[in-house]
């Protein structure tokens, strides 16, 4: 009798279990976001430092690595350390989007999704501004295509880059909080990019400390060819208006 009654008891044991794994996990999205200097442009009043109104056609940027943690503690940016994470889940892959294909209204882009992600607070995120090697950048990382106009001047601009960083944020910060997954649910996450630490901003004081990293547009005014940029010291990754550290490769 204990030959029959033991593998039966296993197997309702096992029966029990299931459920409660498979319920366990929900789906994870990650979108970047250019937010509106993207998708509406640098119009008055938020020009470019220098005062030139842009608008953007595309602004690709190529991310790898990217990475959604359940960080315990909570991150501290501030800190030098690595991520400590109960639960970690990466989206695989290399994956280029377009950041001014957002919307007014709904300005971030779809990246990617993982389905089976455990469920829980993911509190932390990181990825890597990778270069394009055989894709649509071409061995870049980022690409910008628009026009650019200043007292009756236009001009078509192209500017991008090869340069590769890898950031690493703590709890997105904005108008309502992120990452959390119940179980069989769905959460976002969100990469955010802003672009006036590369331009700059006419409204705001020239002294700003963006505006004096930034290198605003007149570098780029020529138009008579594809500009190439140095991004380095421009902290333009962030989580919502969560800061981040970054890592130049």
């Amino acid at each position: 009798m204990n030959k029959i009654l033991y593998p039966c008891f296993f197997i309702i044991f096992l029966t029990f279990l299931a459920p409660v794994n498979g319920a366990a996990a929900g789906t994870l999205q990650f979108f970047a976001n250019g937010e509106e200097l993207i998708t509406e442009g640098f119009i008055a009043p938020k020009l470019t430092k220098d005062g030139w109104e842009l608008t953007f056609h595309h602004a690709f940027v190529a991310i790898s690595h990217i990475t959604a943690y359940q960080a315990d503690p909570p991150y501290d940016t501030r800190s030098g350390k690595a991520v400590s994470a109960t639960h970690t889940v990466v989206l695989d892959g290399l994956h280029v989007v377009d950041l001014a294909a957002g919307s007014q209204d709904d300005p971030p882009v779809f990246a990617g999704e993982v389905k089976g992600a455990p469920a829980g607070h993911y509190n932390a995120i990181s990825w890597k501004m990778a270069r394009d090697e055989k894709g649509l950048l071409a061995g870049y990382s980022m690409l910008l295509i628009g026009k650019a106009e200043k007292d009756g001047q236009t001009v078509d601009f192209r500017i991008r880059t090869a340069e590769e960083a890898t950031y690493t944020c703590g709890e997105f910060v904005g108008d309502a909080r992120k990452g959390f997954l119940d179980e069989g649910g769905l959460a976002d996450l969100e990469m955010t990019f802003h672009f006036d630490h590369i331009f700059g901003r006419a409204d705001k004081d020239a002294d700003d400390p963006m505006n004096l990293e930034a290198v605003g547009f007149a570098p780029f005014a020529d138009g008579s060819k594809v500009h190439e940029i140095r991004l380095e010291g421009m902290h333009i990754g962030h989580a919502g208006e969560g800061h981040c550290v970054v890592r130049w490769q």
